[in-house]
């Protein structure tokens, strides 16, 4: 990811398949790691919504999910800006994560494809 105007390279936004087994995976997830200048600027907002688009109008997907340790509650504002939807019960500690490391425990969030044509438009591609 780049910024149109400057040509800075600010990190990823995309879709993943996580490499790791968990009770939600095989799944897609929309993630975004980017370099801490361009935090708070909707970047990460910006590209999720355009990765879920392309997940759900171009391929087709069932289901998307996003997920990051609990205490990243910036990351969790933007999955509740895309209308993802969270339930606690589905927390999981990261099996790549030292067992009592600050980032061990992780929510997840889901938007289905029907959520997401319900919101967007009944668009089928």
């Amino acid at each position: 990811m780049e910024v149109k105007v400057t040509g800075d390279f600010i990190g990823f936004i995309g879709l993943n398949v996580p490499s790791f087994e968990a009770h939600f995976t095989p799944t897609v997830e929309v993630g975004w790691r980017l370099a801490q200048p361009f935090w708070g600027q909707g970047y990460a907002t910006e590209g999720a919504k355009r990765a879920l688009a392309d997940g759900f109008q171009r391929m087709g997907l069932p289901k998307v999910v996003s997920f990051t340790a609990t205490i990243n509650h910036r990351s969790i504002a933007v999955m509740e800006r895309l209308h993802m939807t969270h339930d606690p019960a589905e927390n999981f500690d990261h099996p790549r994560v030292a067992v009592g490391h600050p980032l061990e425990r992780h929510v997840l969030y889901r938007m289905p494809r029907t959520r997401y044509l319900q919101m967007h438009g009944s668009r089928e591609a």
